[in-house]
């Protein structure tokens, strides 16, 4: 395959909410982005675990869904004519000669560029998938690891297994969709925001959903089509209960891959970085959003918004080492508006 090389100011791994407000913070200082992601769109978990998902702790808005955050922080950051190279994953990182650095992907993409901003969460992530036998006849049709599109559940009759927030929450949201809710657990305690919790109670109280302590112990069904999830319990023994789907929200795992090679300095698959512009242990390459790691981290979207505003501000001085940077407001600075193209 021929090796495609682009040059950039920066390029930032992961199109997240934080990798897409990067784009935004750079741009307003000028700075030309492209972005990787290994997934095919851009969004990052909430794109592909919760499009439909409220999400309540974002300033200014006080509820507002993945999809529809995605959306807002593509608008915000059109400006910057951000590109994007999606479907791809960043495999290999070298300092050139010049004092730049080289990312090239899996699919033979070079991006050149002074700073690297890594944004990728907690790297590829990939569902926990439960130890049943065969489940993997059923993926895609009638067992599903993510809700997409809420509409996909509608009149279906769902078994729910898990006791995160995940389990909680689809529980709740599709009740009002799906024919019938089963929800499993293997213990009553959940690890789960306790209103929701409450909720589920109340409903399953109501009649409105069944709440099951046990475990799958399989499947039945044929060709693909479930017709019923086997559970088992101490008290109970075994026993089916019918349904044509399964969602089981058995947690993620998240893998760096070859971010873990790229030099860093890492603890526990998390990329330690000061608090004042956010930057790795070898310069020019930085870490924002939950990917990073420092005292008093809190793994909140807007503590990510946070980080992107900082690390911006010591890229500029990578750019652009000749050049003064002058702090200003988007509010009253002429120049910041005609980048935005609201001038």
């Amino acid at each position: 395959m021929t090796k495609q090389r682009i040059a950039t100011d920066a390029v930032i791994i992961g199109a997240g909410p934080v990798g897409l407000f990067a784009v935004f913070e750079l741009g307003l200082l000028g700075l030309k982005s492209q972005v990787v992601d290994i997934l095919d769109k851009p969004g990052g978990q909430c794109a592909e675990l919760y499009p439909e998902k409220p999400i309540y702790d974002i300033p200014a808005l006080p509820v507002v869904s993945g999809g529809e955050l995605v959306e807002r922080l593509l608008q915000q950051c059109e400006p910057f004519d951000p590109q994007f190279h999606l479907g791809q994953m960043a495999e290999k990182l070298e300092k050139l000669d010049n004092g730049h650095w080289l990312l090239t992907t899996d699919l033979g993409m070079e991006l050149e560029a002074p700073v690297i901003v890594v944004a990728a969460g907690g790297g590829s992530f990939v569902p926990k998938k439960p130890p049943i036998a065969g489940i993997e006849a059923y993926e895609g049709g009638a067992v599903h690891y993510a809700v997409r599109k809420m509409e996909t559940f509608r009149d279906k009759h769902l078994v729910i297994a898990g006791g995160g927030d995940s389990a909680l929450d689809w529980t709740l949201n599709l009740q009002p969709v799906a024919a019938s809710i089963t929800l499993v657990h293997r213990r009553p305690d959940f690890r789960a925001a306790p209103d929701s919790v409450d909720k589920m109670h109340a409903l399953a109280e109501a009649g409105k959903i069944k709440f099951l302590i046990a475990q799958i112990a399989g499947l039945e069904g044929d060709g693909g089509r479930l017709t019923g999830v086997k559970l088992k319990s101490p008290e109970a023994g075994e026993w089916v209960v019918p349904c044509d789907t399964l969602l089981p929200f058995y947690g993620l795992t998240m893998k760096l891959g070859p971010i873990a090679d790229f030099g860093l300095n890492l603890h526990e698959n998390h990329i330690a970085v000061d608090t004042e512009k956010f930057e790795t242990s070898v310069p020019q390459i930085f870490a924002i959003g939950d990917i990073n790691s420092y005292p008093g981290k809190l793994k909140l979207i807007l503590s990510g918004f946070h980080e992107a505003a900082l690390m911006a501000q010591q890229a500029f001085h990578y750019v652009h080492p000749d050049k003064k940077l002058r702090f200003q407001y988007t509010t009253s600075s002429s120049e910041l508006q005609q980048r935005l193209k609201v001038a």
